[in-house]
């Protein structure tokens, strides 16, 4: 019945669009032109007002078209076309020529392909009227819009699906869960064919769907979880409103029940039995029991408790974090021979309690955990099991009892016990043990001055099975007994000055004691027998473990007696009282009006006057102002030996300069150092010998000199001035002590060359031959030319 209504609905469309083609076309539009009458320059125009008959705004087409003849679209007309075929009609723009024709003589458009709304809802031509003959526009070009018409042939589509949405379980009857959407390529605007509604295909006993807006809400209020966690829906999407002949699609979503706290914890069993030795360690673990819950996530997070007192003194419960477990551990030592069963109540809770659930029951779950204790062999204990504090006398005698440790084995056995004392805690051997008693005697004389306390440590085996042992710690107090006499603190010595007054307080003394009575010291001061008639001084008992000495006259002398020697006795309350006597230093010094001591020695003098602080003061300036001086005058002396001493070595060190560069002339007086010439050669002393003296390394005219025509050279000129030289130089106490250069300049008595000077020779008529100025070497070179004999050349000009 479908393909019926489609062509049915798509006739309708047809004929509508020709009804409307129809009454635009009906439609009349003014429009001015110019005619324009005769030719040449000169013309007359009138203005006419001409009715158009041909005018059109949009044209319709239905879309989908199947027949197998062009569509027709529509017709365009001119009211100057006569129907003789001298006008022509003419399209342009999208799709024309293509798309659409037009019959050049009737002006009928045709479309040619099959046109879909949803690819191009319209297109924009535009239409000329011409001249056939000179293809002149009759009339202006004006634009049409062709509009594709639609009709329904795009089912809805969920461009999103499939979805996949969440609910928490238990959730109320039109809780919303998440919203579905479709949506149709056809016209909105035109008729229903983009009108969708929504519906449930599969899963709607459990949810429904709005019509219009496509929101999925829960239809039940009983969704549980732990029953069924999703469930997958068919929503259908239905154009044309949910008519017949409308056209749907469908899409799959996916509902996911999460998860609320709703079941309480529950263990599997309500008895657990574990077995732990009685010897197990604090903290050993006993066993595991878990509690389980439908739930998932943090709803299952759970926390264990113990709930009876007993249990909860000698174990303690824990939850495993990764696991959930509850693990039992031993929180004090478990007796066997006391009990040998505990039964301990665990209780699991959830952590997480939702109140909206708090009425479905109690989300807390019970067991009974059953540990039975088992027999092992244990060491020995000690009673008391913390150690053990004894007393002892120090003059207790070579084997007196100190006391007696006592221990017992906890098994039902109960093994005879064995003790002993661990040496390396008594390496003196000061103690021995009873092996079965457990007494402790002495087995050396104690002093509590060098050692007031002893700690040993007792061991305690069973007698047939050494390796059961237990140990304690035995702490073993010396009582003091009076058997040390009081002494002086210290050697005391006072010092009194020769004018002293009676009564006056020289000196406190003060005694100590070894011992350490309970009751605390109490000491008595006297003087000793042999100073019963002693006149000088007094002793004063202060009644709180100290004396006084005090002067018991006036005007001692240093010069008849500078020291006095006071023994003093001292005596402990005891008992037995014991006594010692010391003896206190006492020195006759000289003092100031003031009561300064000032000196002590009995063949010293107290000076009469005494340096002031400001005088010392002033002395000391002085002294430093003397040092000040001293080294200023070290320093300029220094400073001008410094300047002589660099004076002498500018005028015996030279610098050795070395020029390569011919003079410049007699014009040039700067550019060459004269002074260079005295420098050129050495002459060194030669030595003697078959062949004579080696004279290569002087000039030429320095050889005919000395040797004078051919004969040995005589060098003793140079030598002896050379020589005075040295000897003055080794006398000179101001040279360097270090080798240095020494230059002289020496002319000696007469030259073959006289005078240098070029004014001298340009006046003097002297015949001198200058030739041998030549031989001096490149450097003498211009100056030879100066000299050289004039050419016939120059001469005759």
């Amino acid at each position: 019945m479908a393909p019926c209504w489609r062509d049915v609905a798509r006739v309708l469309m047809v004929t509508l669009g020709i009804l409307q083609c129809c009454g635009w076309l009906s439609a009349q539009t003014l429009r001015t032109s110019v005619v324009t009458n005769g030719e040449g320059p000169e013309q007359s125009q009138s203005l006419e007002r001409v009715k158009r008959g041909w005018v059109w705004n949009q044209f319709f087409v239905v879309e989908e078209y199947t027949g197998t003849e062009p569509l027709y679209v529509g017709k365009i007309h001119s009211d100057s076309d006569e129907g003789d075929g001298s006008i022509k009609y003419t399209i342009s723009g999208e799709g024309a020529g293509t798309i659409f024709i037009i019959d050049e003589v009737t002006g009928d458009i045709h479309a040619t392909e099959r046109l879909d709304r949803e690819e191009k809802a319209f297109y924009t031509l535009r239409a000329q009227a011409r001249d056939r003959q000179t293809d002149a526009p009759l009339e202006p070009e004006s634009e049409f819009v062709v509009k594709v018409q639609d009709i329904n042939d795009s089912e809805p589509k969920f461009l999103e699906g499939p979805y996949i949405g969440s609910v928490a379980e238990l959730s109320p009857i039109g809780t919303s869960v998440m919203k579905v959407m479709a949506s149709d390529a056809d016209d909105p605007t035109y008729g229903s064919s983009a009108r969708i509604v929504y519906s449930v295909r599969e899963g709607e006993r459990f949810f429904s769907v709005d019509r219009q807006t496509g929101l999925i809400r829960t239809a039940v209020a009983d969704l549980d979880r732990e029953t069924q966690d999703r469930y997958e829906l068919v929503v259908k999407a239905t154009d044309m409103a949910g008519q017949m002949g409308g056209l749907s699609g469908s899409t799959t979503v996916t509902i996911v029940i999460t998860d609320v706290n709703d079941n309480p914890p529950r263990f599997p069993q309500k008895m657990y039995q574990f077995s732990v030795s009685e010897g197990a360690a604090v903290e050993t673990a006993v066993g595991r029991v878990i509690a389980t819950d439908a739930d998932m996530g943090d709803n299952t997070d759970m926390s264990y408790l113990i709930k009876d007192e007993e249990g909860g003194e000698l174990f303690k419960v824990s939850t495993d974090g990764d696991t959930q477990e509850a693990v039992i551990t031993i929180k004090k030592p478990l007796d066997f021979e006391s009990k040998r069963t505990h039964n301990v109540v665990v209780e699991a809770i959830n952590k997480h309690v939702d109140p909206r659930f708090v009425d479905l029951g109690s989300f807390r779950d019970q067991t009974i955990v059953r540990v039975s204790v088992s027999d092992v062999d244990e060491a020995p204990i000690f009673i008391p099991s913390s150690g053990t504090i004894l007393e002892v006398q120090e003059d207790a005698r070579l084997g007196a009892l100190v006391g007696i440790v006592t221990a017992r084995d906890p098994d039902m056995d109960n093994v005879p016990v064995r003790f002993s004392i661990d040496r390396n805690t008594d390496q003196e051997q000061i103690f021995n043990i009873d092996p079965v008693t457990g007494a402790i005697t002495l087995a050396k004389i104690l002093d509590r001055e060098t050692a007031g306390w002893h700690n040993i440590t007792v061991t305690a085996m069973e007698a047939d099975n050494q390796s059961m042992a237990s140990r304690t710690d035995v702490s073993i107090r010396i009582l003091d007994v009076n058997d040390n006499p009081p002494e002086l603190a210290t050697p005391y010595e006072a010092s009194i000055c020769e004018d002293a007054k009676p009564g006056q307080l020289i000196h406190n003394i003060s005694v100590v004691d070894r011992d350490e009575p309970q009751s605390g010291h109490r000491f008595y001061f006297t003087l000793a027998p042999e100073s019963s008639n002693n006149r000088h001084f007094t002793l004063w008992d202060i009644k709180d473990n100290t004396a006084g000495i005090r002067t018991q006259r006036s005007g001692f002398n240093r010069q008849e007696q500078n020291v006095y020697l006071l023994p003093i006795l001292v005596v402990d309350s005891g008992p037995p009282a014991l006594s010692s006597t010391g003896t206190l230093t006492i020195h006759v010094c000289g003092c100031d009006t003031d009561g300064a001591i000032q000196s002590c020695n009995a063949t010293a003098y107290v000076m009469s006057a005494a340096l002031s602080p400001g005088a010392l003061i002033a002395l000391l300036v002085c002294i430093l102002i003397l040092i000040v001086l001293v080294l200023l005058i070290l320093t300029l002396k220094r400073h001008r030996k410094g300047q002589r001493m660099s004076e002498d070595e500018e005028d015996m060190r030279d610098n050795v300069i070395k020029y390569n560069d011919e003079g410049g002339g007699e014009q040039d007086t700067q550019a060459y150092d004269m002074s260079a010439l005295r420098n050129l050669y050495d002459f060194p002393e030669v030595k003697n010998s078959d062949s004579g003296p080696d004279l290569r390394s002087v000039p030429q005219w320095i050889q005919n000199r000395v040797s004078g025509d051919g004969g040995p050279a005589d060098f003793s000129l140079f030598n002896g001035y050379i020589r005075k030289k040295v000897e003055q130089a080794d006398a000179d106490l101001s040279v360097p002590p270090y080798d240095s250069f020494q230059t002289y300049a020496f002319e000696g008595t007469s030259s073959p060359a006289l005078s240098l000077s070029s004014i001298r020779t340009l006046s003097t008529t002297s015949e001198q031959d200058f030739s041998y100025l030549s031989d001096w070497g490149p450097r003498f070179r211009q100056l030879a030319g100066y000299y050289a004999p004039a050419q016939p050349e120059e001469e005759g000009s």
